[in-house]
């Protein structure tokens, strides 16, 4: 790769404290500038960082609001997709909050507990789509990486430059990455602590697709919104296999795909496609 370091990286200081209402939900969400006519998307859901001020950093707080707000829209039947995005233009999130983590020890981390939102953040059901402008750093990359998609601004940057202050990944970075990407590329940026561009993202197989900047969070809302027309429980059973890819062995992953493939036809979904297609008609999903 020839995708070389930005200098206008933000730097690795202490962020602002924390603060009530870090994320914020929009839904249904509001539908694309483009769209005619603008109403709602019915069963997209919008969730944004709401930390301007400090480049939307990940302080343990606000991944918790976050892991909550993404568990109830999980838990809601009439949301089908949803978009991460942080507040601004610079930043979708420029990484963790230093602050917090800076007196830690192994034993406080350990036994805090706070990593556990990262938990919940990889267990939700429905498919994730991050809206990245400006910096996706350190644990910011790490977010975008446990959604399912990545719409990327032209202006965005990706990399994990922990090891410039004296750590490494610690939220997936190093796992998420070598299976996005390759053992080669992923050890190159993670022990140089060096960005890459949205354009060598997506040459990497990073990100799904670069658009223009201002172009983001619409993109994003499309694509969600496409998802969002197919049979819910289909598209539930489709990301748990895909995820699945990366962590069993072929022959174990095609089994669990098969099982998945076959309890399909218990759904009323299931019914309605293959009825709606010989009917040449649109289907209308239930869900169950």
């Amino acid at each position: 790769m020839t995708d070389t370091a930005s200098t206008n990286d933000p730097p690795l200081a202490a962020m602002p404290a924390d603060r009530p209402g870090l994320v914020r939900v929009a839904f249904p969400a509001p539908a694309p500038a483009s769209a005619a006519p603008a109403t709602a998307l019915a069963h997209v859901a919008l969730v944004t960082l709401h930390r301007p001020e400090a480049l939307n950093a990940l302080s343990f707080d606000l991944l918790d609001q976050l892991a909550a707000a993404l568990e109830a829209l999980d838990a809601d039947p009439a949301c089908r997709a949803v978009v991460v995005a942080g507040a601004g233009d610079r930043a979708f999130a420029a990484g963790a909050d230093i602050r917090e983590l800076a007196p830690q020890t192994s034993a406080s981390l350990s036994s805090g507990g706070r990593f556990a939102a990262w938990d919940r953040l990889a267990a939700i059901g429905l498919p994730l789509i991050a809206a990245v402008r400006g910096f996706a750093l350190g644990g910011g990359c790490e977010l975008a990486m446990t959604c399912d998609m990545i719409v990327a601004a032209e202006d965005a940057s990706f990399g994990q430059p922990e090891i410039r202050i004296g750590v490494m990944p610690g939220a997936g970075g190093t796992q998420r990455l070598t299976r996005a990407i390759g053992k080669a590329r992923a050890m190159e940026l993670i022990l140089t602590g060096r960005s890459m561009s949205a354009r060598g993202a997506e040459a990497a197989g990073l990100v799904t697709r670069v658009v223009p900047s201002a172009a983001t969070v619409d993109a994003a809302l499309e694509l969600a919104d496409r998802i969002a027309t197919m049979p819910p429980l289909a598209v539930r059973a489709a990301k748990a296999a895909i995820l699945d890819a990366g962590e069993r062995s072929l022959s174990d992953g095609l089994a669990r795909e098969r099982d998945a493939f076959f309890r399909l036809f218990d759904t009323q979904d299931q019914a309605e496609g293959m009825a709606a297609f010989t009917e040449k008609r649109a289907p209308v999903w239930s869900g169950r």
